[in-house]
């Protein structure tokens, strides 16, 4: 495929622009601090693309905005008494050193992580995050069958996998979705919002009209758990023509 990258100035704004053989203009703030980039047709000439963005500076303040105001989650050390979440709620992880097989168990108010002696952070993240996989592998299947009956749609597989910009995927050909692991840790109404999105796609690739009817249609309050998901640094903030 061939790219072509420059950079426009307008003001104290820089915007990266990358030309590519697509057929749509898609523009992306990224966090932390807010860097813009457009992925653009070949076809399209900067002037084109200049007018483009001047036409969304708004809509790019406002993104910027958020992202600047947003929490920072601190990185964990997975130490004993840090706060970790599951399903939405706040639980304060116990560490168990032990010679056995390293294991997660949830309590009322803790997560209880069984651990050898000598086991560094990186390892501890991993068990977790292995933890939280299995959680999600176990609640996900249940909402992709309810939601198949309600949609008349079927979806031959799906995966978690770690993701830095979205929190879910969907392979139309293969009828695949992929769900961000971050999901296990957002209140349960959260994962099937987005499992819902994701699903919609395979009535409606575009996110046009139709796709929004669909999604109000299924879950009313899906503009919300929206606009919840993107204060969070997983998720940059897009927008398509």
């Amino acid at each position: 495929m061939n790219t072509d990258m420059v950079q426009l100035k307008l003001g104290d704004m820089i915007v990266d622009v990358v030309q590519k053989n697509i057929k749509n203009i898609h523009l992306s703030v990224y966090p932390p601090e807010g860097r813009i980039r457009i992925s653009a047709p070949n076809r399209l000439d900067l002037t084109t693309i200049r007018a483009f963005v001047i036409s969304k500076l708004g809509w790019i303040r406002k993104q910027q905005t958020r992202l600047k105001n947003q929490k920072r989650e601190v990185p964990k050390e997975f130490i004993n008494r840090e706060s970790h979440y599951f399903n939405g709620k706040r639980y304060l992880l116990k560490i168990i050193e032990r010679e056995a097989a390293p294991k997660v168990v949830l309590k009322h108010s803790t997560i209880e992580l069984h651990i050898r002696p000598q086991t560094n952070a990186m390892k501890r993240k991993s068990i977790l995050n292995e933890w939280y996989r299995q959680k999600l592998k176990e609640t996900v299947p249940s909402l992709i069958e309810k939601w198949e009956k309600k949609m008349t749609v079927q979806v031959n597989e799906f995966g978690i996998k770690k993701m830095k910009t979205r929190w879910g995927t969907c392979n139309l050909r293969a009828k695949r979705i992929w769900l961000n692991l971050e999901l296990a840790k957002k209140p349960p109404e959260y994962l099937e919002y987005i499992v819902v999105h994701e699903m919609v796609h395979l009535l409606e690739r575009k996110h046009n009209n139709r796709f929004t009817a669909l999604m109000t249609g299924f879950i009313p309050r899906w503009r919300f758990y929206k606009d919840e998901l993107n204060r969070l640094p997983v998720s940059h903030m897009d927008h398509a023509r």
